[in-house]
């Protein structure tokens, strides 16, 4: 192996070595489970969309250089719209939605980079390889391949090309279960089923990771109860004022983003953090 090559391996390797750190990757299994799906977009990614140019899969999403930091999510590698370019589902004014909502959250920002349809796929932070831009890289859609436009987009009326028409999309940017009583800051502690203010919620489990306050809903039948694991569902948390980001509320609030039911690393149909058999999603949070 030349000095170059064997550089480049040092490299991928630390690379790896440091997302896994980070939860990025969750574990090497993981990684392997990335390659097998349509979230590898390289020239070896045996999903319908892909690019030639590299055979990276990390590179698309994350960079361990010159990361994007309004996003609250590991060494991001493109640039996030504003969380107002969205319309979501509370514009509806549906009585049935009963918990504040804030706007948009980084978390679900960072899936909408691709999935608003507005900005292709290709286009990085950092490109593979050195810097910026690498001179003579060309990372193009692979010619009658998947539902890609000509500039790398994902095609108009693709399901998974959401748009910034979210108001026919699950709530994102929401309290779970309409926030706790009161719409005081969430305990730290565990609460149980029907202890928020809307009793038509399963409860969460809480920890304390790094300083951080966490909040998730267990599914039931994979793993551990109160211990978080990516099967669970996630919950974010952002800290109410009382007018902002989540009106209304005071302390820390836990609220439904994209990822809280999807797990971009996971070989589950859809991206599910669990298979969907008997809703068992929808049925994780909702008591129906």
């Amino acid at each position: 192996m030349s000095l170059f090559k064997d550089g480049r391996a040092r490299w991928a390797g630390g690379v790896a070595t440091a997302l896994l750190a980070l939860g990025v990757l969750g574990s090497a299994p993981a990684l392997a489970g990335i390659a097998n799906t349509k979230h590898n977009l390289g020239a070896l990614g045996t999903g319908a969309n892909k690019f030639t140019g590299t055979q990276e899969i990390c590179v698309f999403c994350h960079t361990p250089h010159g990361a994007d930091i309004s996003a609250a999510v590991p060494l991001w590698n493109r640039v996030l719209a504003a969380p107002t370019t969205y319309q979501t589902y509370n514009s509806l004014g549906t009585s049935s939605l009963d918990g504040a909502t804030a706007p948009v959250g980084s978390v679900s920002l960072a899936c909408l980079s691709c999935h608003d349809g507005g900005q292709a796929m290709n286009v990085m932070i950092n490109q593979p390889g050195s810097g910026t831009t690498v001179a003579g890289l060309n990372i193009t859609p692979v010619t009658g391949q998947g539902n890609l436009t000509a500039d790398g987009k994902i095609g108009a009326g693709v399901i998974t090309n959401i748009g910034t028409d979210l108001r026919n999309d699950h709530p994102i940017g929401i309290q779970y279960g309409g926030g706790m009583p009161g719409n005081i800051a969430y305990p730290a502690a565990a609460v149980a089923d029907g202890g928020f203010r809307d009793k038509d919620f399963r409860g969460v489990q809480w920890s304390n990771l790094n300083g951080n306050d966490v909040w998730w809903v267990d599914t039931p039948g994979t793993g551990a109860a109160g211990t978080r694991e990516k099967t669970d569902m996630q919950l974010y948390t952002r800290l109410a004022t009382g007018t902002s980001p989540v009106p209304g509320a005071t302390g820390n609030q836990a609220l439904v983003e994209c990822a809280s039911c999807h797990d971009p690393h996971s070989e589950n149909p859809t991206f599910l953090r669990v298979a969907n058999t008997n809703s068992a999603v929808c049925l994780a949070c909702h008591i129906k």
